[in-house]
């Protein structure tokens, strides 16, 4: 039963690997941020299992689908986002793989997971989507150009929540929580204060330059975590 399982899994890990191969080729993610996508895809399918890989492979499509969305219009404004690095994988995705390492064992650690998730794919759908609609600076309201550290706009926080309410109704339907109200509680609200706390850092310490993008959001998903972990 056990080689059984193993054998399972790495029939997983080679899925993990084409996966890998194919975000490279589309040139969604350089080769180094492919790699580190797959070696934390092994980490979360014999610690956690594929099912909860499967949460964050839908939060990399949603992001590439909303990357890709008004493309041209994107370019025109120069804030149309290519080919992501291995930073942004790590930034974005290290906290999820280190609650997946643990949520077998501790179930706080379950709405770690989701919240880091939610809050990963709020922002990323926030940034991408709401780019499109006159953007105001968290900390002022006041008018600011797209793109904008710090920048919010109605339709990217509706755009961000409806993607993290689609985390929460899929950690569900993959059995990752077996509570569907839960699952969503435990992306929605995780995700917004998440993607909420990526744009006061945004506006008061990256547009200094005091932080990067890559660490406003490794905050961003490690507040999302800790509220899921709240909240179970």
């Amino acid at each position: 039963m056990v080689e059984k399982l193993i054998m399972i899994n790495w029939g997983y890990v080679l899925i993990l690997f084409l996966l890998g191969f194919l975000t490279y080729k589309r040139k969604s993610l350089d080769a180094l941020g492919s790699v580190v996508m797959i070696i934390m895809g092994v980490i979360i399918i014999f610690s956690a299992g594929f099912n909860w890989l499967l949460l964050i492979l839908i939060f990399l499509i949603l992001s590439l689908a909303a990357t890709k969305f008004s493309k041209s219009y994107k370019k025109s404004l120069g804030e149309f986002e290519g080919r992501r690095t291995s930073k942004n994988v790590i930034s974005n995705g290290i906290v999820a793989v280190m609650m997946a390492a643990f949520g077998g064992y501790y179930l706080s650690f379950v709405g770690g997971f989701i919240g880091a998730i939610a809050t990963a794919t709020a922002d990323t759908l926030a940034s991408e989507i709401g780019v499109l609609h006159q953007p105001r600076l968290i900390t002022t309201f006041k008018k600011v150009e797209p793109g904008t550290d710090g920048a919010v706009s109605v339709l990217g926080t509706v755009a961000g929540m409806i993607g993290a309410a689609i985390v929460g109704i899929c950690a569900y339907l993959l059995g990752i929580i077996n509570d569907s109200v839960l699952a969503i509680i435990l992306a929605v609200i995780p995700g917004t204060l998440g993607c909420f706390m990526d744009s006061i850092l945004g506006a008061v310490f990256e547009r200094k330059d005091l932080l990067t993008n890559e660490h406003v959001n490794l905050i961003a998903t490690i507040t999302g975590a800790l509220i899921g972990i709240l909240l179970v």
